[in-house]
């Protein structure tokens, strides 16, 4: 797959057993071939090894080492840790953690084939991909982070004290279900240092009684009733005043919500500290399929790497194809174990494929394409086929796309047949299912176009929107949802959610469920102090 020749040299190691010295002997290996082979840019890294407990741990705190205290993570904590005493699930080799220096847990209970290539895997795959990605440099700040999160810790503990865990827990349980709807999708706000949040806290804190009394005192009055021109013109400038539409329900509830009184300001704080968490997490859940495939292509090529040098005995390496193939598993659609595209697997599978188009030769075989398949190539990527600068065309992709636009530019028909992909229409007005397209010269582009449609999340996450509010009226929020492809709300989901929106806006809260297509209001669900009221 790269440029490596045999050499005969001593093995890295050729026990099971890992110590230090030899942990420090084999990163320094595979960061010889990350740099100077695939030209990686990366974050320093910094290993951790820890024990099952600690990573259960890491587990609870969604892998970060600093968390505010929330009772979820101890409900997490011991979920996960009475599965895995009884065996029903393994605990992950690694975490990693997208900052500067880039944290990379490593088991204590790993063997150290597999260490070596969970520090390729993460120590340079993901730590490459969370430096170059431009979602990360546009929401994260890899420098900051920590810092930020040492801040919201102290800053939640000292919340409690002064006003009680149980008044905290019940702000951060509103904010929490409502974390998904606490991020900025598509404008570019002017991003700020996260580790300067303390000192930014405080000048909020003296300011923002009077900005926000400043602001409610501005508002224009109601006009004569009946004065429909008049009445429009004033619901425009609040709109415009209020910035409204909002897709980020939780920063217009920091900045707006009147359920917060002057000494109450803390818990706008608190909102904004799950907010921040949410944004900073959010280019995870674009770049699934392609962070792990980057990781998983590094690793590989690395290990390869080493035991064609003769670094890795034959034992080593066929441990590490063993658990690299079961990484990239994929069990077929009528498998009991499918549970839908394995990331992992599609990202590796399209990291190599994208060699192959590069460069002519077969990944699989290492033998020339057939001059059919350069055709093919040369028609439906006519940038990259043949050019053989395979490594400059994938930290391209790594850096400018996410992964719906990486499968729309990338995924090729080669690929598409031999995943055997193919597409099902499923009409909930009919007692059957269609298979829409399949793997021919007619179902390339549908099948390619509809499964990036799968990682949009502008598509799978709920288009819900904050669109007015009356502030010296009713103060009743009105937020519209748009239906998307016929999908609804969860009642369940829907009722709870309203319920902590209430919560946290402190007066009645309108939902409006809007077709996408004709326009028509599906129904409408209010939520006030009594209940949930709705009406179709």
């Amino acid at each position: 797959m790269g440029n490596t020749t045999m050499e005969n040299r001593t093995p890295l190691f050729t026990s099971s057993d890992w110590d230090f010295e030899t942990l420090e002997k084999v990163y320094k290996e595979i960061e010889n071939v990350a740099l100077n082979d695939l030209g990686l840019d990366t974050y320093p890294t910094q290993i951790e090894i820890i024990s099952s407990e600690q990573m259960l741990d890491a587990y609870a705190s969604i892998g970060m080492p600093l968390m505010y205290e929330h009772w979820s993570f101890g409900k997490h904590f011991v979920r996960e840790g009475n599965l895995y005493r009884k065996g029903l699930v393994g605990l992950a080799y690694e975490i990693v953690i997208n900052t500067s220096p880039c944290i990379c847990y490593c088991m204590e209970d790993n063997t150290m084939a597999l260490q070596a290539l969970v520090m390729a895997h993460a120590g340079f795959g993901h730590n490459h991909f969370f430096k170059n990605n431009y979602l990360f440099k546009q929401w994260s700040d890899a420098e900051g982070i920590l810092g930020y999160l040492a801040y919201a810790k102290g800053y939640v503990s000292r919340c409690a004290e002064s006003y009680g865990m149980k008044e905290v827990e019940k702000t951060l349980d509103a904010a929490h279900a409502l974390m998904n709807h606490g991020v900025f999708r598509y404008e570019r706000r002017t991003k700020s240092r996260l580790d300067k949040e303390e000192i930014r806290e405080e000048r909020r804190r003296e300011n923002e009684e009077r900005t926000f009394n400043v602001l409610w005192s501005t508002l224009p009055r109601k006009g004569k009733e009946g004065e429909a021109s008049e009445e429009e013109k004033e619901i425009a400038k609040r709109k415009k005043m209020l910035n409204l539409p909002e897709e980020n329900i939780l920063y217009f509830l920091e900045k707006f919500s009147p359920a917060f009184g002057p000494g109450e300001n803390w818990k706008r704080e608190i909102i904004r500290i799950v907010r921040n968490v949410a944004q900073y997490f959010y280019p995870q859940r674009q770049t699934k399929v392609m962070n792990e495939g980057c990781a998983t292509f590094v690793h590989y090529y690395i290990m390869c790497a080493l035991h064609e040098r003769g670094l890795l005995t034959e034992g080593a390496m066929q441990e590490i194809l063993v658990s690299h193939t079961n990484v990239i598993a994929q069990p077929d659609f009528d498998d009991p174990r499918f549970n839908g595209i394995n990331p992992y697997k599609l990202g590796f599978e399209m990291m190599r494929d994208i060699v192959r188009i590069s460069t002519g030769i077969d990944q699989a075989t290492n033998k020339p394409c057939s001059q059919e398949q350069l055709d093919e190539d040369k028609e439906w990527f006519p940038g990259i086929a043949g050019c053989g600068d395979w490594r400059s065309v994938l930290k391209d992709a790594w850096a400018n796309f996410r992964d719906e636009s990486f499968i729309l530019q990338f995924l090729s028909p080669y690929l598409i047949r031999k995943l055997r992909l193919f597409e099902i229409f499923d009409d909930e007005k009919s007692s059957y299912q269609e298979v829409a397209h399949v793997s021919d010269d007619a179902g390339y582009k549908a099948v390619r176009r509809d499964l990036a449609k799968q990682y949009d999340l502008g598509l799978i996450d709920p288009n819900i929107q904050v669109v007015d509010v009356d502030l010296r009226g009713d103060r009743l929020l009105r937020l519209e949802h748009t239906i998307q492809s016929g999908i609804q709300l969860d009642d369940k989901d829907r009722d709870m959610t309203l319920h902590y929106l209430r919560q946290l806006w402190g007066y009645d809260v309108s939902l409006e469920s809007i077709h996408q297509r004709s326009g028509e209001t599906a129904y409408k669900i209010v939520a006030e102090a009594e209940g949930i009221k709705v009406s179709k």
